[in-house]
């Protein structure tokens, strides 16, 4: 068997014909920028979302600078805030706080949900807190009533990073990216919803701060040749708009299947080396990936290997451990480093074949 960890050729392939024609279309059209697909994708995601407003721009990394730079912008924040967020993120979480000179307070996720633990949040808020981050880890539902209430409570921003959870929702039934104040989105091509390149988007309630980023990604103009900010360029391209618009359609669908393959693995691993995190309720997870964990995860990942298996690790050093951010080394965070050492991503995917995922499960149950 040989079975990769996700087949993006695969993936495109099962949209493909609707992709290409999209495709053909844009590029017969002549307009490449800022025309009717990014209007029309947006007007859709914000629908599907939740929200009044989406604003498309380069990528995910970006959408979530643009926010904080844009409430800088608005004087909701200024350098030297402080931002509550994740220690077990993907490090763009962190950058797009650094980047906008805020200082990142790393907050340790619970083992059983692997988001961040609500019941440590408070005793991290301080005079200069401004906001907490929260990641949508995994496809995992991350908002708890609780971050809620400690929002309402210190009169703090919600921002939700929805990179990995298009679909996810809470559990009183509104989608992750619209439970925030504002929410960073991304569609590299791996995600549940994925672009043919990079992508990603902003979406709101908010007019001003939905103002704000658009003008701040189109160089910080919001008129020809007119700057209201020190801006940059960050715009999602027709083309790919055109394509994640088609993709949206199936979104729902798609993520029904992984739901499915992820149930049956639940349902079927059964080994003393290798445990899985807590079992959300469907709405809550649209496994973007299916996390196990094992204290022997190297070994594990290589005896998969050879057997033909597929599989990364998210992700291997945590932010607090880059160089980039050594000041940072000496923090105690044993939870977010047991979660880097053990993790590893099991095959899942739209097109993902549960003969496929039998196979995993055979192997991991044979593995000693």
């Amino acid at each position: 068997m040989t079975l990769p960890f996700l087949s993006l050729k695969d993936v495109t392939a099962l949209h493909g014909e609707e992709i290409q024609e999209a495709v053909a279309k844009v590029v017969a059209g002549g307009w490449y920028l800022q025309g009717e697909q990014n209007a029309l994708f947006e007007r859709h995601y914000a629908d599907f979302i939740g929200t009044r407003y989406c604003v498309g721009c380069a990528n995910g990394l970006d959408a979530l600078i643009w926010i904080f730079r844009a409430y800088i912008e608005l004087g909701v924040m200024a350098p030297g805030d402080e931002v509550i967020v994740p220690a077990n993120t993907y490090i763009a979480t962190i950058l797009a706080i650094t980047e906008n000179g805020l200082k990142p307070v790393l907050a340790e996720p619970r083992m059983d949900t692997l988001e961040i633990d609500d019941s440590r949040i408070e005793e991290a808020i301080t005079d200069r807190t401004r906001a907490i981050a929260i990641v949508h880890l995994y496809g995992r539902n991350a908002y708890t009533e609780k971050i809620g209430e400690l929002c309402r409570k210190y009169g703090l921003k919600l921002i939700e990073d929805n990179a990995q959870a298009h679909g996810c929702r809470v559990p009183d039934g509104r989608r992750t990216g619209s439970v925030g104040d504002a929410a960073g989105h991304s569609f590299y091509p791996g995600k549940n919803l994925g672009a043919l390149g990079d992508g990603g988007a902003v979406t709101t309630d908010d007019p001003a701060l939905a103002d704000a980023v658009r003008t701040l990604a189109n160089y910080g103009s919001q008129k020809k040749y007119v700057f209201k900010y020190t801006g940059r360029n960050s715009r999602l391209d027709e083309i790919q708009a055109a394509v994640l618009d088609v993709k949206l359609k199936y979104l729902e669908a798609d993520n029904a299947h992984r739901k499915a393959i992820a149930a049956y693995y639940y349902e079927n691993i059964h080994n003393p080396l290798v445990y899985l995190p807590e079992r959300l309720p469907d709405q809550q997870n649209v496994y973007h990936l299916f996390p196990v964990f094992s204290t022997k995860r190297d070994t594990l990942q290589a005896y998969l290997k050879e057997n033909g298996v597929g599989t990364l690790i998210h992700y291997p050093i945590p932010p607090h451990k880059q160089e980039c951010y050594k000041e940072y080394a000496n923090y105690s965070l044993p939870i977010t480093e047991k979660i880097a050492e053990e993790e590893l991503s099991i095959p899942i995917g739209p097109c993902l074949k549960e003969e496929e995922a039998a196979q995993v499960v055979s192997l991991i149950n044979s593995f000693r």
